[in-house]
């Protein structure tokens, strides 16, 4: 009986991504498509960075809180996606026992640090719309980058009380994830007792949920009668596009995550369950940028002018080369309000 307990808990090097599919035909479809997704997300979330950093028009509180939101849904793309197509294009699914454990606490933490971003651009949105005068006495850049600190340390603590917890289990020789290191999925392989760490998972769940629901809740229960009351249907009309691009994200966010609740409640299937992670953890950071980028008329106008700015810089670069570059940096291609217009002479 000890001889048996003992190779169950015998210590192994890595774990086995199963993937979506093993079908090798689908496999190239599911690389192209996914490797198109992670394209997507990085360069969209990745304009809004470069366009509230580079335009004095969008150094506001609700902008700063948006660009932070992209940084962390490339943050979470690039933690789930990238080692997902390194194992379809050479053929493998391991995954190494620290690689997989430092995936759940990177994963933990832009998670979680999500959740607690989307409640604080829900408190941005309350005190714009609720006290306007005092807006910009609140909303200091110093509180700003409190809050966001804040909700990046609190994410971190929780997600290495996760890892470090879930780095003490026992093992078994089955080794299967669907699709990628989640703490949940991980916690299912494990041979020794598992009640603490599930007890911690609910627990912070019910935590931060009350936490950042609740605060979006509570923000938007006094949004809602402040932006029926204006009298102004232009300020109406845009405080309705700037909260709705909010909740669309909002709803998409934790839409999902119950999905994959409901999903891993309902189905043992590991390929079902591979599917719902993959919705939780792609779809909404690939579809943020555009929400709030084609609900938001200054966003818009902006990312067409950085555009437009990055095509005149390529221009410009293949036109002369590193050499007609030199009087030139990249940030000044942005700042310019005119660069954007490709010229076709040669500087001397």
């Amino acid at each position: 009986m000890e001889n048996m307990q003992s190779k169950n808990q015998t210590p192994f090097s890595e774990f086995l991504l199963l993937g979506l599919t093993d079908d090798p035909e689908l496999q190239t479809l599911i690389f192209s498509v996914f490797l198109s997704i992670y394209l997507v997300t990085i360069l969209g979330n990745l304009l809004i960075i470069l366009a509230v950093n580079t335009d004095s028009h969008l150094h506001t509180p609700m902008y700063f809180f948006l660009s932070s939101l992209s940084f962390t849904d490339i943050c979470i793309s690039t933690t789930t996606i990238p080692k997902m197509l390194v194992n379809i294009q050479t053929q493998t699914k391991s995954i190494s026992y620290e690689a997989c454990f430092t995936q759940v606490s990177f994963v933990l933490i832009f998670v979680y640090l999500e959740n607690f971003l989307l409640a604080v651009m829900a408190y941005d949105r309350y005190v714009a719309i609720c006290h306007p005068l005092r807006y910009t006495v609140i909303m200091s850049p110093h509180l700003c980058v409190l809050l966001v600190f804040i909700s990046l340390l609190v994410s971190t603590g929780d997600a290495e009380i996760h890892s470090l917890m879930a780095l003490r289990l026992f093992f078994c020789t089955d080794q299967e994830i669907p699709h990628f290191c989640e703490l949940a999925q991980v916690i299912k392989l494990a041979c020794s007792d598992v009640l603490i760490n599930n007890i911690l998972i609910y627990v912070s769940i019910c935590i931060v949920g009350a936490i950042t629901l609740g605060g979006i809740i509570f923000s938007y229960i006094h949004i809602v009668p402040s932006v029926l009351g204006m009298p102004s249907q232009g300020v109406k009309y845009k405080a309705f596009h700037t909260c709705g691009s909010h909740l669309s994200v909002v709803s998409l966010f934790y839409g999902t995550g119950f999905g994959v609740y409901i999903s891993g409640a309902v189905t043992d299937s590991s390929r079902k369950a591979a599917v719902a992670s993959v919705m939780y953890s792609v779809v909404p950071q690939m579809l943020n940028p555009f929400i709030y980028s084609l609900r938001n008329r200054e966003m818009k106008e902006d990312l067409m002018k950085l555009t437009g700015r990055i095509f005149s810089f390529l221009c410009y670069f293949i036109s002369f080369g590193s050499a007609g570059l030199k009087q030139f940096t990249m940030t000044e291609f942005f700042m310019k309000e005119n660069s954007w217009l490709c010229h076709c002479h040669i500087p001397k």
